[in-house]
């Protein structure tokens, strides 16, 4: 058990259950806990102290033991804490229980990062997203909420949805999540359009991924000048951004910056933001951008690796970028194939990233020259529409064109090459 003093507006009691029953994504450690304690702090609290427990399995009363509850509510009045905020999820019967033992506002894990994506939204897609999630996260619950009901908004866990949405009927609720997924259903008929377009033009899609806080909107200002907030802080990227980068004379891309992601992200979220994750299933390569001086490093790999198994297209190629290189020695630096060590911060190692980008897509597209009839002057449109043209020259015998295209385009102009790289 460890206990703090900070002065803060809303201080909380952090505590964990590692369970026996539980696997290891539904489990609390000592270093879930710590990240527990992060995703508090960026929701403008503070912790108090924080307690894990080591049982076989769960009470069904009270989640933890009466002799760790007791603990627990000697914690919230020692050091004058408002909340309990569990690393587990919790049944709305035991929220209930938790907050009439230990007399504080109970919130679980999942209620915690919804807060935080309540904070983070600021386009119309993103809150509705994260309005959706809220949504399906409390329709479950809302006959066994307590203290967390019975506050208006100014606090943790109260943002989004007020008290009077969330004390109506369960009809008015389910009926205000068919809206919002419609609303999101036209979102995702936009992208649709946006992507045929990407798509007729040829431009290859990279997509950013990485767990929480590893750089990833770092990485994009510092390749496009994006100019996105990039702050040291658990979810600080909440809206997707889109830029196009010069990756070199003959490939261009649009690089997208996505949500990060985290062990434990709740379903309901990773449901909603289904418009803006299944970017990632049209992307042609991924950079899995990863903390390399992160001490939970492995653990953290895994839970991305897992997420880009559900939601990416099978067979996408994957980049491994161990970003925050100039924190970490040489000798801990990974040595993997498919992967690069870079600093977005300094730049260190861009460049070299920029070529495995080329090497990944190269080995989807070829550069060559080729001659074309003048009858085929609808090609040469078809040509700038849908591949990178390097030059063109009108000749005697034809029209000379040098395009770097993807292979199905080469495929149809084979007949037609004159001069290959």
């Amino acid at each position: 058990m460890q206990v703090y003093e900070k002065p803060t507006l809303e201080k909380a009691v952090l505590a964990g259950l590692d369970a026996e029953v539980f696997d290891r994504a539904e489990t609390a450690t000592d270093e879930t806990l710590d990240e527990l304690e992060a995703l508090l702090e960026t929701a403008g609290g503070a912790c108090a102290a924080k307690v894990l427990q080591h049982r076989p399995a769960p009470d069904p009363h009270s989640f933890f033991g009466e002799g760790k509850v007791d603990e627990i509510r000697a914690l919230v009045e020692t050091t004058e804490a408002t909340m309990l905020i569990c690393d587990n999820d919790l049944t709305p019967s035991q929220i209930r229980t938790l907050e009439e033992l230990t007399h504080a506002t109970v919130l679980d894990r999942s209620a915690l990062i919804l807060d935080i994506f309540a904070q983070r939204a600021k386009t119309k897609e993103g809150r509705l997203q994260v309005e959706l999630a809220q949504y399906q996260y409390l329709l479950p619950k809302l006959s066994g909420m307590g203290k967390s009901m019975s506050r208006l908004g100014g606090g943790i866990g109260t943002r989004g949805p007020g008290e009077t949405k969330l004390e109506t009927d369960r009809r008015h609720i389910r009926s205000r999540i068919a809206r919002l997924q419609a609303d999101l259903k036209e979102v995702r008929q936009v992208r649709a359009v946006q992507r045929e377009r990407r798509i007729k033009n040829a431009v290859p899609v990279v997509a950013i991924v990485g767990y929480t806080n590893a750089g990833k909107s770092t990485l994009l200002n510092k390749l496009t000048d994006a100019g996105i907030p990039a702050n040291n802080r658990l979810f600080d990227t909440l809206d997707t951004t889109t830029r196009q980068l010069e990756v070199s004379d003959t490939l261009t891309v649009l690089l997208s910056d996505t949500v990060g992601f985290i062990a434990k992200l709740p379903h309901h979220l990773v449901e909603a933001f289904q418009a803006t994750l299944e970017e990632l299933q049209y992307a042609d390569l991924l950079l899995h951008v990863i903390d390399a001086g992160d001490p939970e490093r492995e653990a953290h790999i895994a839970v991305v690796d897992k997420l880009i198994t559900q939601l990416a297209k099978p067979g996408t190629p994957v980049l491994r970028c161990y970003n925050k290189c100039d924190t970490v020695a040489p000798d801990d630096l990974p040595r993997e194939r498919d992967s690069i060590s870079i600093s977005a911060k300094t730049g260190e190692n861009l460049p070299a990233l920029l070529q495995a980008i080329e090497r990944q897509l190269g080995a989807q597209r070829i550069t060559c020259t080729y001659l074309l009839p003048y009858s085929m002057g609808g090609m040469v449109q078809t040509l700038h529409e849908q591949a990178k043209v390097l030059g063109v020259e009108y000749t005697s015998e034809g029209i000379a064109i040098t395009a770097n295209c993807d292979l199905p385009l080469h495929g149809r102009l084979r007949d037609y090459v004159r001069e290959m790289p």
